[in-house]
């Protein structure tokens, strides 16, 4: 009999109030069900919140190191418990294990590096105009937090908003992707263990057009984080700009890599095969295009496609298998119809896979071969919308300049990279790349806990995770002046 799992509300595992509940399958495995999830509504949206709102008017007065305490611990238990939670996270969501225990190191790194900026939670002084007067300013919580989260990192992408925003005083309304809900789970119960108190961490599964728009509606939530598809994330900005909620966007991406005549080709091959095709293409960050000078262009296709033929798919639990399936059915024909574009419609050449992975065990999932196009022209679908899978464009340029213009020359702008000996052609990359992310001499792939992270244009609205940044957005600034003068002292009067 299949697992039941449940919400967590105000410190309770508890069942949607309908009793309605959706399955959760492996995708390499669709025979293998994990387990069944509540179907929420408003009514446990509206209970979340409730508890949320109540929880955090006592969590935003525990001294902030106490609350890095707790977050400490979290770590603790994640560590404990990795390789538990990464076998978990392959079941639900494909990737193979060594990337799912990357996934949870990401988010065991981004709980120690909360746990301590909960003393460098810094406030900035600066003098008075006016004598005897103190000017101060200091961090203050928002109240209750939104978080909507994807399935593709389903421990890492959750810990970069939870962890912050904790740490920050506030309390949180947590909904996780429903293709990966055993992950969230066990995140909350780590949360719970920690000793994060009742109220202050909610989980409520779901689908997003109910309890996502349900959490972006609600008055009393005071700030929405999310990261998903770009045209979702418009429609989260327009919902809640009418309440001013403030809101944090991390979107898609059309990420491009560089290759200049003068690159290592064996690194560069390495780079973009683990670009493209790690998560099986699932990645924001993924590396969905690669531009190449022409002098190496035909020498790098054929490495390139040679190398993407040896690829182990199957079952991310075994090993010895380098690409996972898609994360569903509906995943993997959307990822389909891109190829039939790109033949079709694009007129591009199909260098290698475009079809099902089939035979054997991987009937049983969502499998997909890794697809290489040739002769991609700037301008074409294949080469300008986000497919979110194992397909590679291929596009030939002539020189840094046209390199850049091309790699810029889309709506999206997260990562980016350059393989190249020059450190001029470096540094100008650098310089001229429309990015929220640049590589020099490495894959677009592969964030670190303790750096910002995020991108420019329909990537995102300008916030970031990772790093100190994030701590800006999940706080207030509050300014004091203490006049100690003894009598009333006027600023901002003209007394020349």
């Amino acid at each position: 009999m299949a697992e039941k799992f449940q919400n967590f509300i105000n410190g309770e595992w508890c069942d949607a109030k309908s009793g309605a509940t959706f399955e959760n399958r492996n995708p390499a495995n669709w025979s293998e069900l994990i387990g069944t999830f509540p179907k929420s509504g408003f009514e446990e949206v509206d209970r979340a919140i409730t508890a949320a709102k109540e929880a955090q008017k006592s969590w935003r007065l525990v001294p902030a190191p106490m609350r890095g305490n707790i977050l400490k611990k979290v770590g603790d238990l994640m560590t404990e418990r990795k390789e538990f939670l990464a076998r978990e996270m392959t079941r639900e969501m494909g990737k193979v294990l060594k990337e799912t225990r990357g996934d949870v190191q990401e988010g065991i790194d981004t709980a120690y590096y909360a746990a301590s900026e909960t003393r460098r939670m810094f406030g900035h002084n600066a003098p008075s105009e006016l004598p005897n007067k103190y000017n101060l300013s200091m961090r203050q919580p928002l109240g209750v937090v939104g978080v909507i989260t994807p399935w593709n990192f389903p421990m890492a992408i959750p810990t970069w908003k939870i962890f912050p925003a904790l740490v920050c005083g506030n309390s949180v309304v947590f909904k996780p992707a429903s293709d990966t809900p055993r992950t969230a789970t066990e995140l909350v119960k780590i949360l719970a263990e920690a000793g994060v108190p009742k109220g202050v961490i909610n989980l409520v599964h779901g689908g997003g057009s109910v309890v996502g728009n349900a959490i972006v509606n609600d008055p009393r939530v005071a700030a929405i984080s999310f990261t998903g598809g770009s045209d979702v994330g418009k429609r989260i900005n327009e919902l809640a700009g009418k309440t001013l909620k403030r809101v944090s966007l991390e979107l898609g991406g059309k990420n491009a890599l560089i290759v200049m005549n003068d690159a290592d080709l064996d690194n560069a091959l390495d780079a973009v095969l683990w670009g493209a095709f790690g998560t099986t293409g699932q990645r924001c960050t993924a590396t969905s295009r690669i531009i190449l000078q022409s002098g190496i262009h035909d020498k790098f296709l054929k490495m390139l496609v040679d190398a993407a033929n040896t690829l182990k798919l199957g079952d991310g639990l075994d090993e010895k298998n380098q690409v996972g399936p898609c994360v569903s059915e509906a995943q993997r024909a959307s990822v389909h119809e891109y190829t039939l574009i790109g033949m079709n419609e694009d007129k591009a050449k199909l260098e290698c896979g475009g079809e099902f992975a089939t035979g054997g065990d991987l009937d049983k999932g969502w499998f997909y071969k890794p697809t290489i196009f040739s002769r991609v022209k700037p301008g074409m679908r294949l080469e300008q919308e986000e497919i979110f899978g194992p397909v590679l464009s291929v596009i030939k340029c002539e020189t840094l300049e046209e390199g850049i213009a091309i790699l810029n020359d889309t709506v999206y702008g997260l990562s980016s990279a350059i393989f190249t000996q020059d450190v001029n052609a470096a540094m100008t990359a650098v310089r001229d790349i429309e990015a929220g992310i640049v590589y020099v001499n490495s894959a677009t792939i592969g964030a670190e806990a303790h750096m910002p992270f995020g991108g420019v244009k329909e990537t995102g609205n300008g916030h970031r995770e990772g790093g100190w940044t994030v701590y800006d957005f999940f706080s207030e600034w509050k300014t004091v002046y203490i006049d100690f003068s003894g009598k009333l002292q006027k600023a901002q009067i003209d007394n020349s």
